[in-house]
């Protein structure tokens, strides 16, 4: 792979591995340990580039937490602070957070390498699978577990919400009143939607004017849920629910990517109950 095509996914994959690992020396140790892999590798045999160093540092990201979870077994240890750096790397590490990174140390392994590159970085659960070793179902209830953990220590950061439910009810209730502009209020400039199925690779559209577009007068039978205790939408046909959407908010409290799936073994084992007024 040449250097250009790494260095443009760097800032990336420096903020992917500084979330995981809660320390910017560590998170710039495993991106170079990516590169290392990188460089060895062909790109012109990679169909999506940006995923596949993504699951690379991923992978390495793993390997340290499972080391440092070793290491913490045997004795006390404390996890150093993200240390200085590069100023948007100094920027990256104040918005992590401490009270996040003590979170974070509290989940699993897996559960955090779930959350993390799911509702942080929009990583669609088939991808994370294939990092942890698990399937899609299993990946999804790490996530979901992660979640409501983090939830019940007050959201201190802001990544995690306890209540989206207005959000989600004014979502389900633009689209189906085929309110365009409420559509484009709620969702950031740069969100993206991934409808997930058995039969196809995942659909997706980028931009939040296009996606407004794409869920203009829909949403005629959905209505808000609890997803594995997670606010999103269900939406049944016939009875059964055929689908569930699930979101994930960015800055300001703007759904930054939104993910629908229809599969069947991930639908079946969702925990899926209707949100309460």
């Amino acid at each position: 792979m040449e250097p250009a095509v790494f260095e443009n996914a760097r800032p990336r994959l420096v903020a992917l591995a500084t979330r995981m690992l809660g320390s910017g020396d560590d998170a710039l140790d495993a991106v170079q340990e990516a590169w290392l892999k990188a460089a060895r590798a062909d790109s012109a045999d990679i169909d999506n580039v940006e995923a596949w160093l993504s699951t690379v540092t991923s992978r390495v990201c793993l390997d340290m937490l499972r080391a440092r979870r070793v290491v913490t077994d045997v004795a006390e240890v404390e996890v150093a602070a993200a240390g200085p750096g590069p100023e948007e790397l100094a920027a990256l590490a104040d918005s992590v957070g401490a009270a996040l990174s003590a979170v974070l140390d509290e989940l699993g392994t897996a559960e955090r390498v779930a959350f993390v590159l799911h509702d942080v970085f929009a990583v669609p659960f088939g991808e994370i699978a294939s990092v942890i070793g698990r399937s899609p179902a299993s990946t999804r209830q790490l996530a979901s577990r992660a979640r409501r953990r983090l939830a019940g220590h007050g959201d201190p950061t802001g990544v995690v919400s306890a209540d989206r439910g207005p959000a989600v009810r004014a979502f389900i209730a633009a689209s189906r009143d085929g309110d365009f502009d409420a559509l484009v209020e709620l969702l950031d400039p740069d969100a993206i939607f991934r409808t997930h199925s058995d039969e196809a690779d995942p659909a997706v559209i980028v931009g939040g004017t296009a996606i407004a577009e794409a869920f203009r007068g829909r949403a005629v039978t959905a209505y808000a849920a609890l997803l594995d205790g997670v606010v999103g939408i269900a939406v049944p046909i016939g009875g059964p629910v055929l689908l569930v959407t699930e979101f994930t908010f960015g800055a300001g409290g703007h759904i930054a990517a939104i993910d629908t799936t229809l599969r069947r073994a991930e639908l079946e084992v969702m925990d899926i109950r209707a949100l309460g007024d």
